[in-house]
């Protein structure tokens, strides 16, 4: 497997496609497709001729559609994805051509094949198989909700997930997207990342006040990450979301490096910090133990 990964709290209410972004508003998979289009572009100057714009164009087309816009016209996909509506038409017929794309001649929806898009990397990415086990065992001796997270950029990213009651305003599924520097899991990865790399990370991060408690000065941040390093674990408590609480530790790879996070989330009038340290730290750092055992056999 590979375990060269990068990469809860209380559980906001994130629909399928949405995400949190950096100032703490929610993201449809449409307003990410035009962020992204920006961000493409800037890459684009910096690589030159190596940026191909029709592929980029096709994906923004794919992304488009989300939870909340499951099937669009193609008025409304050309508006999305910021193209014209003869360009947009010719992406959906060729996606349509290929079999990512269904229409009923008026409006357009994806199909389950673009789940193919990603079958590559999670075939190769085995851990969370390897983690998801360990993480039901984990929640059925603490009875909270439990994660796993890999960093991208600035953000946490979920790949394992066993929730158990409603925490956070915001459903949590597999590929949900958190600012790192404000959750737990997060503060785990960047802490583990060298000196050089954590500083540009946090450099990068929006940093947002998404609560009233939301640490946010990067000399203070930069000091809880080195106290998270040093102390092997995280406690965040309502940064993220006001009554959440989160605990999480490292889970290494075979060769000792932290390739993802893991966390036990649970809400401010359930559970004190005197507990979240006494009762749910302890076998959360023993499911991470089990995790790091079971990659090394891989």
């Amino acid at each position: 497997m590979s375990t060269g990964i990068t990469s809860t709290e209380r559980e906001p209410h994130i629909d399928r496609g949405q995400s949190i972004d950096g100032a703490g508003n929610l993201a449809s998979a449409g307003d990410r497709a035009r962020t992204e289009k920006t961000d493409m572009t800037t890459g684009q100057d910096a690589a030159a001729g190596e940026f191909v714009q029709s592929l980029a164009r096709g994906l923004a087309v794919i992304r488009a559609f989300d939870a909340e816009h499951p099937e669009l016209s193609l008025s409304d996909v050309a508006r999305r994805a910021d193209l014209t509506r003869a360009a947009a038409r010719r992406f959906l017929h060729t996606l349509d051509a290929l079999g990512y794309v269904r229409t009923d001649g008026r409006l357009f929806a994806l199909t389950p094949r673009v789940l193919e898009l990603g079958s590559s990397y999670l075939s190769s990415l085995t851990l969370p198989e390897i983690v998801q086990p360990h993480l039901e065992r984990l929640s059925r001796e603490v009875d909270e909700s439990v994660s796993a997270a890999v960093l991208d950029g600035t953000d946490i990213v979920y790949i394992a997930r066993v929730p158990t009651r409603r925490i956070m305003s915001v459903r949590i599924t597999i590929g949900t997207r958190f600012p790192a520097s404000a959750t737990s899991m997060g503060r785990v990865l960047l802490s583990a990342l060298p000196q050089e790399e954590r500083d540009a990370a946090l450099a990068a991060s929006a940093r947002a006040h998404l609560t009233d408690r939301t640490l946010t000065d990067p000399s203070a941040l930069g000091a809880e990450l080195d106290r998270v390093r040093e102390q092997g674990w995280a406690l965040v408590d309502g940064e993220l979301e006001a009554g959440l609480r989160a605990v999480a530790v490292p889970v290494r790879g075979r060769d000792g490096a932290v390739v993802a996070a893991v966390n036990v989330s649970t809400s401010t009038t359930r559970t004190t910090l005197a507990q979240v340290r006494a009762t749910l730290l302890p076998p959360l750092r023993e499911a991470a133990a089990a995790v790091h055992a079971d990659i090394r056999l891989v």
